[in-house]
């Protein structure tokens, strides 16, 4: 297999978060369903007792030496250390890329079906009766952020503050932590690795970003996006052998012109022969060449 080219790899992924930044704005659910979904899930996490947003959230909103780290890394780490890793994979690892960057792909994605599908409110934009805090939008003070999301402050709009549904922070995370840990050579790398993914669910649930149960549906994304990757790379691999097949035989008939067909090539220079030691082919014709048997080759 060809190492990819890195200006190939670039633009494709470039091209590919494009599509998902756009199509993300694109799909923005309205402020009514939104909230509904968002208080559903909350429900559905208190009856399974597992509504852990609260308690963090108010940890983080009290203990500012958490919550403003927690704010940072909210805002930052997804663009930082996911890039890091496909060029550490694309480096260090290239027999790993590929299928590596497929299945990243693949799930980013299938999250793109998920906010289309299920728009959710964020528990910091419910009603402030249930009892979150934005995090962000508290200690927008101490950074770039304002009271939209991880947006810099003033192009809130540029982001889909609905898109809570799954948590791609986390997916991504979890991608780069099974990278990390599969790949790693060391025991801090492989540390990193399952660190990284915990805090980040820990970090999206006390911002009040996200529920719990949306952390749980990145990873289920991430899951799904594994096994699909495959899949595509096979489908992928199909066309382009296709493609090829099919400039080969269009390569093969213009320049095979009369193969098989039972006519003799055309006589090359109309008659004209060249004898050993002529650097010029001499004007004779093929009749002549051919009745001028006994004068030897010169």
């Amino acid at each position: 297999m060809r190492k990819p080219r890195w200006w190939a790899e670039l633009s494709l992924i470039g091209v590919v978060y494009a599509a998902y930044t756009g199509g993300r704005l694109l799909v923005r659910g309205d402020e009514a369903s939104a909230v509904d979904h968002g208080l559903a899930i909350l429900r559905l996490e208190g009856l399974l007792g597992i509504d852990a947003e609260r308690p963090l959230n108010r940890l983080f909103t009290d203990v500012p030496a958490l919550g403003i780290p927690a704010d940072f890394a909210y805002a930052s780490l997804h663009y930082l250390v996911t890039p890091a890793v496909l060029v550490w994979l694309f480096r260090r690892r290239p027999a790993h890329y590929r299928a590596a960057r497929a299945w990243l792909m693949a799930a980013t994605l299938l999250g793109l079906v998920g906010f289309t599908l299920l728009p959710t409110c964020p528990p910091r934009l419910l009603d402030a009766a249930h009892g979150f805090t934005d995090t962000m939008a508290h200690f927008s003070a101490y950074g770039w952020w304002g009271g939209e999301a991880s947006a810099p402050r003033g192009l809130g709009g540029m982001t889909n503050q609905y898109a809570a549904m799954p948590s791609l922070h986390v997916g991504w995370a979890l991608w780069c932590g099974v990278m990390l840990w599969r790949y790693g050579r060391t025991p801090l790398t492989k540390a990193l690795g399952v660190a990284y993914p915990l805090l980040t669910a820990v970090v999206v649930m006390g911002t009040a970003n996200h529920y719990l149960l949306d952390a749980v549906a990145g990873a289920a994304v991430m899951g799904a996006g594994f096994l699909l990757a495959p899949h595509a790379l096979r489908a992928v691999d199909r066309l382009r052998a296709g493609a090829a097949r099919t400039v080969g035989a269009g390569a093969g008939t213009e320049g095979g012109a009369g193969a098989g067909t039972g006519e003799a090539p055309p006589v090359v220079s109309g008659g004209c022969e060249t004898f050993a030691g002529e650097h010029i082919p001499g004007q004779r014709s093929v009749a002549t060449a051919a009745d001028d048997t006994s004068t030897p080759a010169r």
